[in-house]
């Protein structure tokens, strides 16, 4: 097999940032927090436009890089709902959100631990979630996120070959381990059809059926 790296290398080159995004950015490497590469940000935008999304669900705020481009794609009248343990975290995500022009009343800014707040949400009620947060919760995040999805929702994972550490066999570290779990019981759900895209790294995609 060829080598790929040159190939994400060229297609993170290919999307281009504001200055808004690059603000939020900035304020992300401010708090120590790893924002979306610009491919995922792109590929986000995208799956929120060709969905449709009314209803979005954001696990892991970060300075709202992610949310800034989800927002971006979604139709005008949509809610997002976004959710963080830390309110530094939120603070400055809802200043990416107002540079970008997002009215308040679409976002909703949550405080909290996701595995206490994520089972308050309703079920059937969300027509996108996006999870970018701690890898221990991963798999408790992605069954809440299958039964808040409505049919024809979708899920969306983020650093889901964990820089490369689920593609190597002999990587036994806890979150490549956790991760290797959670694919397999995507892919073998028969609620879900799913794909693992190698953007930035990595996204695993699952829409409800």
């Amino acid at each position: 097999m060829t080598d790929k790296s040159a190939s994400w290398s060229y297609a993170e080159g290919l999307a281009a940032e504001d200055t808004v995004v690059a603000r939020a950015r900035e304020r992300s490497l401010e708090l120590g927090v790893a924002p979306v590469s610009p491919g995922v940000g792109a590929v986000l935008t995208v799956l929120a436009s060709t969905s449709k999304a009314q209803s979005v669900v954001e696990v892991g705020t970060g300075a709202g890089v992610s949310g800034v481009c989800l927002l971006r794609g979604l139709p005008g009248r949509s809610t997002f709902t976004t959710i963080d343990t830390d309110v530094e975290h939120l603070k400055a995500a809802r200043q990416a959100f107002t540079e970008a022009g997002v009215p308040s009343n679409r976002v909703r800014a949550i405080p909290g631990r996701a595995h206490a707040v994520l089972p308050r949400l309703n079920d059937s009620a969300y027509d996108l979630v996006f999870i970018d947060a701690d890898k221990a919760g991963t798999l408790v995040y992605a069954d809440e996120a299958v039964r808040l999805l409505r049919p024809g929702g979708l899920l969306v994972i983020n650093d889901a070959l964990d820089h490369d550490g689920v593609t190597n066999p002999v990587h036994r570290e806890p979150a490549a381990v956790r991760l290797r779990a959670l694919h397999r019981r995507m892919l073998e759900d028969e609620r879900l059809a799913t794909a693992l895209v190698p953007t930035g790294e990595g996204l695993l995609l699952s829409s409800r059926r």
